[in-house]
């Protein structure tokens, strides 16, 4: 049977089908009613249009008005209007919705992304770290993989577990000992796709931002666990740097609603808000958050507390620095007996100092190299400017013997000692008082 719309219809929710003499089909499905529909549209419109805006007649009969606040009568898990409360949001993007067939019309997926196409996929990869730099063999230290590895595993059974468990595992202790490489490496060893922060987003000059960040990070670590099925947490590296405080230093806003904003996230883990209202079908899964630095009698102390945050020191020992040392020269030909006869040369050093005996011997090699292809004046054009037939001197690096790592030790402590000794600011205000 032929369908036509009735032209005579107010609103196009009470639009009547009736026989059309100037269409005929034999099916009756979804796609044909649209085509007779359609045929008729400009009709449509034209009607509707001759009605006022607030609720005008058409034909002597009161127009009907489809919402106060919209033109669209979906409702939302709460009963409120559904493009209403989306037009209230600040995350109104698109990269939050994306274009996925299934949970959007199939008619707005079209064919150019692709049917299965997410637009936040590529966000999401930009913001998560993945590890396929650290190639190798490296060594973790036993009690540093136990105690990350128990944080992560008590707060994804934290709703089977009948205690409190703290959401944010502090890792502190002296400069140069590892402790985001080690982390690192046991996310690389357990799978985890992890959203790593620093300190220096931690300050913005936009008020709240820096709060709102957290959360958004928080929230897209969730969206990992969700999407990917994936283990992830957040990750925040020195944050003593950002919210510690030192000496006469400042506190912000900014310090402030970071603080805050952590402090809520140990205390509701699974609502998390990024400035939208509050709704009872968002909930977020609970990431469990780690926090790198090196002193955190700097941060404000109910941040620290034992019910939020579970602290770790993480001091090696001899045997963890000899270790993680000669996983380092094993490639270069060292003995363990080698390495530990440099550990014990310059004890008291942090990791960071072993791997700089190794950066050190390298300089000498550098400066031969330069010479080979012209000296210091020709870097420029023989690096960047070179002709596509030119090829540079291959660069040979040196061979790490134990005579050469212990004079570049020796070179790195006088460079040490200097620092510490020459205080030049005073040398230089001396006479300011005067």
């Amino acid at each position: 049977m032929a369908v036509y719309c009735n032209f005579n219809a107010t609103d196009l929710s009470s639009l009547t089908l009736t026989k059309c003499p100037k269409f005929n089909s034999k099916a009756s499905s979804s796609s044909s009613l649209f085509l007779s529909v359609h045929k008729c549209w400009p009709f449509v419109v034209r009607s509707i249009a001759t009605s006022s805006e607030d609720g005008g007649s058409v034909g002597g009969e009161k127009r009907k008005r489809l919402s106060e606040q919209s033109s669209w009568e979906t409702k939302d898990a709460e009963g409120n209007d559904y493009l209403y409360r989306l037009g209230k949001e600040s995350d109104n993007l698109n990269i939050t919705v994306g274009a996925r067939a299934g949970v959007v019309d199939d008619l707005f997926t079209g064919n150019f992304l692709g049917k299965d196409s997410d637009i936040v996929f590529d966000y999401r990869q930009k913001v998560t770290r993945s590890f396929e730099y650290l190639q190798g063999d490296y060594y973790i230290a036993p009690a540093f993989m136990d105690k990350v590895v128990v944080h992560i595993v008590k707060n994804y059974l934290a709703h089977l577990l009948n205690t409190n468990v703290p959401l944010i595992l502090g890792v502190w202790g002296g400069k140069g000992q590892g402790k985001t490489f080690q982390t690192e490496l046991i996310f690389q060893a357990m799978g985890i796709l992890p959203v790593i922060m620093s300190a220096g987003e931690l300050e913005s000059e936009r008020a709240g931002e820096p709060g709102r960040l957290i959360r958004d990070r928080y929230r897209t670590a969730s969206q990992v666990v969700q999407n990917q099925g994936k283990m992830s947490c957040l990750m925040i590296n020195d944050i003593d740097a950002g919210l510690g405080r030192f000496g006469n230093t400042q506190m912000t806003v900014n310090n402030q609603i970071v603080v805050g904003t952590l402090m809520n996230l140990s205390d509701n883990p699974t609502r998390v808000s990024i400035g939208q209202d509050w709704r009872d079908t968002d909930i977020t899964n609970r990431i469990p958050l780690i926090v790198t630095g090196n002193d955190f009698s700097t941060l404000y102390a109910p941040l620290v507390r034992d019910g939020r945050m579970d602290k770790f020191y993480w001091q090696p020992t001899l045997d963890d620095i000899v270790n993680i040392v000669n996983r380092m020269y094993e490639k270069d030909g060292l003995s363990k007996n080698d390495v530990e006869n440099i550990v014990k040369t310059f004890p008291n050093q942090a990791l960071d100092f072993y791997g700089a005996l190794r950066s050190r011997t390298y300089d000498s090699s550098i400066l031969k190299w330069v010479n080979d292809i012209g000296g210091p004046e020709t870097l420029g054009r023989k690096l960047l400017r070179r002709k596509k037939d030119e090829n540079l001197p291959v660069f040979v690096p040196p061979k790490q013997t134990v005579e050469s790592l212990l004079e570049s030790g020796y070179s790195l402590i006088k460079e040490q000692q200097l620092i510490m000794e020459s205080k030049l600011s005073k040398e230089y205000m001396k006479n300011m008082d005067d």
